[in-house]
């Protein structure tokens, strides 16, 4: 370990800050933010500068550095490009035991300034020694996109209760299962869904009554995208790695599922056509179940929860019975297929407009009515719909869909298995019959598959779009 990571107190105390440009001003505003009188010396000043310290109780000394001006500071900043000038400041700091930083030059400094990832109250500095400044950066921007904004609230909200529940809990060990059951629990969840006043009257009955550590069961429908594991949203992410509960289904890929929580319970419910593991009303039952023994529950499923995903029979039930839920969306598979095979789902000259449509209806009927699909100038894109896949075509060319429409069949999309098949709409049963693509897959139909050949840029195309 080349520094001992620390937290400096500089709220009222003095710092002070050698140069008047733009680097000066980035360390300033760090100075201010945590507190500080900064007290500025240089023959030059930055306005913007010069406004931020007047504005925070501070001074701004035009004139040059002499070492009586570090009386009484709490640390020191040399930010000029005068090395003979930065080589004195680091030797008067010294000799005074002062905390000195020289900008960019670590050999002078005996403290440095870590990259800075602020929810205060909780703060999070991140230093490569001074060897490598950009690196600490992007490890920055990394945890900035991993560390949700609401960490910032949920710390505040718990500042305010900790003397309390310090006095509730005498046991060290005590305190520390209650926060931890809080911090992970029902209490963070309403934090980082806005609902702070929720969630300070949720923690305020949990530390009232006599099993102020038991949690509260919630059920999160969280929406696993097509299969590709980077296409998670980030709080699909954080939900998967707490939960004591996952139920999934079929199309949640097996790389998605290795990012759940290592010690959650799995149960699998998927669906196949003619091949139902669990029943919906039993998933809908499952969720309860678990609920109400105070579990975490997830429950993972392909695509968006609400985009055929029967997410709104999920959460009726839940609401029926009390069960608190949240809904996190997901890259619906007509979106991330489409992208990923090429295929614009809208475009200026082909389509204004898009419709997502199941080819299997309930009952496994495809009773749909075709006379709205036949319109020009509009993509359709049909879940679940290779074995429904003749009829859809016969369907629309009697409702005047004309046979040359392009047509292409995106299956396992988004996955390093992705296929794509491209026909028109007299001839693509012929050539799935061929080619036999698995499911799961979309159909899409309209002018703008014809752009596939030329924008395809992820997986195997299987055919070619006849000449009209």
């Amino acid at each position: 370990m080349d520094y001992l990571p620390l937290f400096f107190n500089l709220k009222g105390r003095q710092a002070l800050l050698i140069g008047g440009g733009d680097v000066a001003l980035r360390k300033a505003r760090l100075l201010v933010r945590a507190g500080a009188r900064v007290r500025v010396v240089s023959r030059e000043v930055h306005a913007e500068l010069d406004e931020l310290v007047d504005a925070h109780g501070g001074q701004v000394v035009i004139g040059e550095y002499h070492p009586a001006l570090l009386d009484d500071m709490a640390l020191v900043i040399a930010a000029t490009d005068d090395e003979a000038l930065n080589e004195r400041v680091h030797f008067d700091a010294v000799a005074r035991s002062l905390p000195v930083n020289v900008v960019d030059n670590p050999p002078l400094c005996t403290f440095v300034f870590p990259a800075i990832v602020d929810r205060s109250p909780i703060v999070i500095g991140i230093s490569s020694g001074g060897q490598s400044p950009v690196l600490a950066r992007l490890l920055r921007a990394k945890l900035e996109t991993w560390i949700p904004s609401g960490y910032s609230r949920l710390g505040q909200l718990v500042g305010g209760f900790r003397d309390r529940v310090k006095a509730r809990f005498n046991n060290v060990n005590e305190r520390r299962k209650f926060w931890e059951k809080i911090l992970q629990g029902e209490v963070a969840e309403r934090v980082f869904a806005g609902r702070d006043e929720e969630a300070a009257q949720l923690l305020e009955a949990q530390l009232e009554s006599e099993t102020p550590g038991r949690e509260v069961g919630e059920v999160y429908l969280v929406g696993a995208g097509p299969g590709d594991p980077e296409l998670l949203t980030f709080k699909a992410l954080r939900l998967m790695q707490q939960a004591d509960v996952v139920v999934y289904d079929r199309l949640v890929s097996p790389q998605v599922l290795d990012l759940c929580r290592r010690d959650a319970d799995l149960i699998y419910v998927g669906k196949a056509r003619d091949n139902h593991s669990v029943p919906q009303p039993g998933i809908n039952a499952l969720l309860v179940e678990h609920a109400r023994k105070g579990h975490r529950v997830v429950r993972l499923k392909g695509g968006d929860p609400f985009i055929f995903g029967r997410g709104g029979e999920e959460i009726e039930e839940l609401k029926a019975h009390g069960i608190p839920f949240q809904v996190v969306p997901g890259i619906t598979a007509a979106s991330a297929c489409s992208t990923y095979a090429g295929i614009p789902l809208t475009h200026r000259d082909y389509a204004q407009s898009v419709k997502f449509v199941t080819g299997q209806l309930k009952n496994r009927t495809s009773d749909l009515k075709f006379d709205e699909l036949v319109h020009p100038n509009q993509t359709i894109v049909f879940y679940m719909g290779l074995h429904t896949l003749e009829r859809l075509c016969s369907g629309l060319m009697e409702h005047g869909k004309p046979g040359d429409t392009p047509v292409a069949i995106v299956s396992q999309g988004t996955s390093p298995d992705q296929r794509v098949l491209t026909g028109r709409l007299d001839d693509i049963v012929a050539r799935q019959a061929e080619a036999q693509l698995p499911a799961p897959a979309v159909v899409i139909m309209g002018e703008v598959v014809e752009l596939q050949s030329r924008l395809a840029w992820f997986g195997q195309t299987e055919g070619a779009q006849a000449d009209a």
